[in-house]
């Protein structure tokens, strides 16, 4: 069953035609580079989960079929598991699309087009922060590393290889930079200069326990949560959890039995995509500005290909005990 109790019937039952982008007579769109997002009234937030793939920061022209079904399903199972466990509430309240008032459909969206790609959260002030866990140094934090032995500003062992798993999980901010910037590593001094101290400390122990029991969970089903990130809103005097948490397109998921420090990993996200454009920008096809390059249909296949194992894994029974 997916989260919101549909049947999974086939593998390419969550696939579906592409949608690049929603058109829905609400008020206060905005477009992220996968989700839209819309008001449905002063309480609540419309998120729409589209098939866009954003790659070095560019929107590129062909979509995922289905990926945003996907990451709506793991978003949405990783938000409820989240508060089932007392760890943080969040700002889902709802996954279903007939909670859209019929006339939203003015446009040339359908109900039945964003069946499985929506959530109805709480609104929320978003804090201008990234709350990023790692657990294994990969990303910037090696290329850090390599260059300081510490990551944004905590030491680390020396000798540390790519990969390699870290002794405890470290808490990393960052700024959130605008589309088509990239977000800045920060000192947490700096996070609490921004945020307020007492609720930066907060925050921080919230993000590393659901890092950690997220991980642990996700351990026993063969993926590696490497690292990633979180965000959190205030609504009233309480801090949440907002955005997706713990996808594929927040996340470095790692399979565990293909695992091996010193190396890059493979992993269940858009990987496969980035490496077919670097493969690009080496041959001099492309400069990661955009348009990016059309994508073949075996890149398409092979990613939606990894975001559907991930889903299964994660919402399936434990492979193996830790």
């Amino acid at each position: 069953m997916t989260p919101d109790g549909a049947s999974r019937t086939d593998s390419d039952s969550d696939t579906g035609t592409p949608l690049f982008q929603s058109d829905l007579t609400l008020p206060g769109l905005r477009r992220g580079k996968v989700r839209d997002v819309y008001r449905l009234d002063d309480e609540r937030t419309l998120i729409v989960a589209s098939d866009r793939v954003s790659v070095f920061d560019v929107v590129l022209a062909t979509p995922i079929p289905g990926k945003g079904r996907l990451l709506t399903q793991i978003a949405s199972f990783w938000l409820r598991w989240i508060e089932d466990r007392g760890l943080c509430r969040t700002h889902l309240l709802s996954t279903d699309v007939d909670e859209i008032p019929d006339e939203a459909f003015g446009g040339s969206t359908t109900r039945d087009d964003l069946r499985g790609r929506v959530m109805v959260v709480r609104s929320a002030s978003v804090l201008p922060v990234e709350f990023v866990v790692r657990g294994y140094l990969e990303g910037s934090g090696w290329k850090e590393y390599q260059q300081t032995g510490s990551v944004c500003g905590i030491g680390l062992p020396t000798g540390l290889r790519r990969c390699d798993r870290l002794p405890e999980p470290i808490f990393t901010p960052a700024t959130k930079a605008p589309q088509g910037a990239h977000d800045e590593n920060i000192s947490f001094e700096r996070a609490c200069e921004i945020v307020g101290g007492d609720l930066m400390r907060d925050l921080r122990e919230r993000s590393l326990a659901i890092y950690r029991q997220a991980g642990a969970y996700a351990l026993e089903r063969g993926i590696i949560i490497a690292d990633t990130k979180f965000e959190f809103g205030i609504v009233g005097n309480e801090a949440i959890l907002v955005d997706e948490a713990l996808t594929p397109d927040s996340s470095r998921f790692w399979p565990a039995d293909d695992y091996e420090p010193g190396r890059a990993q493979r992993s269940f996200d858009k990987q496969y995509v980035r490496d077919f454009l670097q493969e690009a920008c080496d041959r001099g096809e492309w400069d990661k500005t955009p348009p990016g390059p059309a994508l073949p249909p075996e890149v398409v296949r092979h990613t939606i290909a990894r975001y559907r194992e991930a889903r299964d894994r994660l919402l399936g029974p434990a492979r193996v005990s830790t």
